[in-house]
C-alpha cells in the first residue's frame, strides 16, 4: 500500500483528512504501529499523513476506512485527496478515467502517462522547466502511478495508443531508463488484451495528426470527450461535432500506424540496442 505525493505546503484540506484518519485510528484503539502493519505501510509514513505531510492515495483511505471502522467518513475523502494531487484543469479527466469505457490517445512527445514507469515519470517531471521541487517531484510521480490501476480495474476500459517512433528513441533519464521504459510498454502489451499500442513510424513523410497530440475518452455513461494540451495550456472537449470530427481523426491515425504486431517488433528492437 502507498500513499501519494509530498509538496511544500501543507494545506487545509490534507490537514483535515490527516487529522480524520488519526482520529478514526485512535477510536479503533490501535497505535500509528499497529495501524501501518495492518496497512502494509511504514510507521513513519503513516505519521506523515496523519500530520499532512504527506497525500493519501484513494486505496489508502479505503483501506483504512475498513481497517479503521470508519463508517464510510475515510472514503468519503478521495474526492477532497483528488483536488491535492492533479491540476485543476486535468482533475476532471483524471475522476473520469478511473470508470471510462475507451481510453485513448496520439502521443507526439512522450510515453503514455499510463504506461509509463516511475523512473520515467521522475526523469519527466525532473525535467520541467521551470524546476519543480524534489517534494513536488514525488507528489506528481506517485499520483501518475496511481492512475494506472484502471488496467486492472473489472471490468477493464479499452486502451488505444498511437506513439510517435521518435518518442521511444528519446533518451529522458537516459539510456537505461529509456530501455527499462520500452521493456515495460512491451509487457504491458503482452499482458493486457485490452491494450493496442500503435507506432506511427517516422519514415510516415504525411498523417492526419502533424496538428499535435491528444487524449480521448468515452465514458461509463457513453459521454465522448477529447483533452488537449500544450504549452500555452490545457482544453477539455465536449462540443459533440468536435468531438465526432477528433474521434474520427484518430481512427485515421490508428489506419495509417504500424499494426500492434509490427510495433511491438520496433519496440523490442529499439530496446534491444539500448
Amino acid at each position: 500500500m502507498t500513499a501519494v505525493g509530498t509538496s511544500g505546503e501543507t494545506t487545509h484540506g490534507r490537514r483535515l483528512v490527516g487529522e480524520l484518519i488519526r482520529i478514526h485510528r485512535v477510536r479503533a484503539g490501535l497505535t500509528q504501529k499497529e495501524a501501518a502493519e495492518r496497512l502494509l505501510i511504514s510507521e513513519s509514513l503513516m505519521g506523515a499523513v496523519e500530520r499532512g505531510e504527506r497525500i493519501p492515495s484513494r486505496d489508502l483511505l479505503i483501506d483504512a476506512d475498513e481497517v479503521f471502522g470508519a463508517g464510510g467518513a475515510l472514503k468519503a475523502c478521495c474526492e477532497l485527496v483528488d483536488e491535492e494531487k492533479y491540476p485543476a484543469k486535468f482533475l476532471d479527466w483524471a475522476k473520469l478515467e478511473r470508470a471510462a469505457r475507451v481510453i485513448s490517445a496520439y502521443e507526439t512527445m512522450l510515453i503514455p502517462g499510463l504506461l509509463q514507469t516511475e523512473g520515467y515519470a521522475y526523469a519527466l517531471y525532473g525535467a520541467r522547466v521551470p524546476a519543480y521541487s524534489e517534494t513536488e517531484i514525488i507528489r506528481h510521480v506517485e499520483a501518475r502511478l496511481e492512475r494506472q490501476a484502471v488496467f486492472s480495474r473489472t471490468p477493464p476500459p479499452r486502451v488505444g495508443y498511437v506513439i510517435e517512433e521518435s518518442v521511444l528513441d528519446r533518451p529522458l533519464g537516459g539510456a537505461e531508463v529509456l530501455k527499462e521504459q520500452l521493456r515495460h510498454v512491451i509487457d504491458c502489451m503482452a499482458r493486457f488484451n485490452h491494450l493496442t499500442v500503435q507506432v506511427m513510424p517516422t519514415a510516415q513523410h504525411t498523417h492526419a495528426g502533424l496538428n499535435g497530440p491528444m487524449k480521448l475518452m468515452a465514458t461509463e455513461q457513453g459521454r465522448h470527450l477529447v483533452y488537449e494540451e500544450g504549452q500555452g495550456g490545457a482544453t477539455l472537449i465536449s462540443k459533440p461535432e468536435r468531438v465526432s470530427d477528433l474521434f474520427d481523426l484518430f481512427g485515421t491515425l490508428r489506419a495509417q500506424a504500424l499494426t500492434p504486431w509490427q510495433s511491438a517488433e520496433l519496440i523490442e528492437k529499439k530496446a534491444a540496442k539500448l
